[in-house]
């Protein structure tokens, strides 16, 4: 028999096979996302009375959306008065019964199930960050219409939009520690294999239109292969090679929950916190959560662009910011839009600068141009004016020492060089900065005693110069401490939930009322908060 003939037999055959008999063979596209170790265990089945609720799992989640709560974008382009103590109440203590019903209510496809780990992630979104989950509230505004055409296009649950909010948290450049990046959290691999392009000046895994596309048909490949969206949302975030793994050391199940502990560990809450994400987004105002929304325009249009053009010719002919161009095109990864007239690429605009960038297109284009694009070409990346590596010459470098309340963003801005700059001459890996260290900061030539200064300069002087005002905070008053009570010194990072587990018999809602609080915002570091009477 003709060996190409056997092989489409045996694919064909494959292709047909219940999910019990999925061997590891998959296509190399489906088993590039990141893979961890299998954890064994004794049973094969999981009820809701044996969950056991790993607070790592919560972790995981909690850093990805901490990590854009503190850059750069958020801090910058949403409104948050340091000064400003907000007491927002909010329900608590909610029974299993209105939970269960709430989700029964869900008009989806996908099945919400309900036990402890859901409710762990519903109560971690709805109650230990709600900052975060107001300001993804904001986002969703201009990221789920997106999402929902194109899940729509595949004839998709629309509810699948709410994966993003586990993989990015509405993040376009999220990068993960495995190097997975965007919205969708593509590793490489996986992004070539669903022909997204990745090149020195495009990443199309930050292009939202694209690698929602992307995100789409690859896990219809995946719903094709298990026929349950449990679990080809599990294979998502693991790989099928390891849900695959999981299935058979279960004996052949293919309910997610029962082989639930056969999951790698992350994958264990992948799904829980994607339901609870849905619960959260559908029910936000019965927890009062308000949307935030970000400092750049939600209505846009775009245009496609034949010839190469820089963000900088741009914002010096429109009435539009540099910082907002990138927002709006996070795919571009130096500035630069590699158009050719074979091969245009998509610039995204806000509605009320878009006649004008057609009206000024010439003049656009041609300004500057010798500088960015000398004899009309592509600059190498990495000797450009707009890109400079630390051993190149022509830049005077500044050593900054790194202050209290400093972070990547603020210095940057402060410097006028990009983020990305930054890390790279001085290694800095997750935005990871300590109060004295020396960072290297390479500054246009002859302006060294210019930046040199804000070495000296306070918070509010750094800020001010580039043009951003700081308000004072209000002065926190210090209420005498009763000898008669317990007290616990609030640290960084500290919530009321968290407190509370650190003291036997005593709830969160013991310690607000004790504290006249109604939610984890009235706290700062180094307040002294009542926990019980003593004896």
């Amino acid at each position: 028999m003709n060996r190409y003939l056997l092989l489409n037999i045996i694919l064909f055959i494959f292709s047909v096979n219940t999910i019990a008999q999925v061997q590891d063979s998959i296509p190399v596209d489906l088993a590039e996302l990141d893979t961890f170790a299998i954890d064994s265990v004794e049973s094969d089945s999981i009820s809701d009375e044996m969950l056991e609720l790993d607070d790592a799992m919560n972790e995981i989640f909690s850093e990805r959306m901490d990590s854009l709560f503190h850059s750069w974008e958020v801090q910058n382009r949403f409104d948050f008065d340091s000064s400003e103590v907000v007491f927002n109440s909010f329900p608590t203590n909610i029974s299993d019964s209105v939970y269960m019903e709430r989700l029964r209510d869900i008009e989806q496809v996908v099945d919400f199930s309900y036990n402890k780990v859901v409710k762990r992630y519903i109560q971690m979104y709805t109650e230990k960050k709600r900052d975060l989950v107001e300001v993804m509230l904001g986002l969703s505004a201009y990221y789920f219409p997106i999402f929902e055409e194109t899940l729509d296009k595949y004839d998709m649950p629309l509810e699948i939009k709410y994966l993003a909010i586990i993989e990015s948290a509405l993040n376009p450049t999220a990068r993960s520690r495995a190097g997975a990046n965007g919205l969708w959290q593509f590793m490489y691999g996986t992004a070539k294999n669903m022909k997204l392009e990745i090149t020195s000046f495009v990443d199309e895994r930050r292009d939202p239109l694209k690698a929602t596309d992307a995100a789409a048909r690859y896990l219809n490949r995946l719903y094709d292969i298990y026929g349950n969206w449990h679990l080809a949302i599990a294979a998502y975030n693991c790989g099928p090679g390891n849900v695959n793994r999981a299935i058979r050391r279960s004996g052949g199940k293919t309910n997610y929950w029962e082989i639930y502990y056969r999951l790698p560990r992350e994958t264990r809450g992948y799904v829980p916190a994607f339901i609870a994400a849905a619960y959260t987004f559908e029910y936000h105002k019965e927890h009062n959560l308000v949307q935030r929304y970000p400092d750049i325009p939600l209505s846009v249009d775009t245009v496609m662009i034949s010839d190469y053009l820089h963000f900088n010719q741009v914002a010096a002919k429109l009435d539009i910011d540099k910082e907002e161009l990138r927002a709006l095109n996070p795919m571009y990864r130096r500035d630069v839009i590699p158009g050719k007239a074979k091969k245009p690429y998509p610039l995204v605009l806000p509605n009320s600068v878009i006649l004008d960038f057609v009206d000024k297109d010439t003049t656009i284009f041609a300004f500057e141009r010798e500088k960015y694009f000398p004899n009309n070409t592509l600059m190498d990346p990495t000797s450009t004016s707009y890109f400079t590596p630390a051993d190149i010459k022509g830049k005077d470098k500044v050593v900054y020492t790194v202050k209290s309340g400093d972070n990547v963003g603020f210095i940057s801005s402060w410097f006028h060089v990009r983020a990305s700059d930054l890390r790279y001459w001085n290694n800095i890996h997750r935005d990871i900065i300590r109060i004295g260290q020396k960072l290297a900061v390479y500054v246009p030539e002859g302006q060294l005693a210019k930046y040199e200064k804000l070495n000296s300069m306070s918070f509010a002087e750094k800020q001010a110069s580039i043009g951003k005002s700081v308000k004072p905070a209000a002065p926190k008053k210090v209420e005498p401490l009763d000898p008669n009570y317990v007290y616990h010194t609030v640290r960084r990072g500290d919530t009321i939930w968290d407190i509370a587990k650190q003291y036997a018999g005593i709830s969160s809602d013991d310690i607000m009322k004790l504290n006249n609080l109604t939610n984890d915002r009235g706290l700062y570091v180094g307040q002294k908060l009542k926990i019980k009477r003593k004896g």
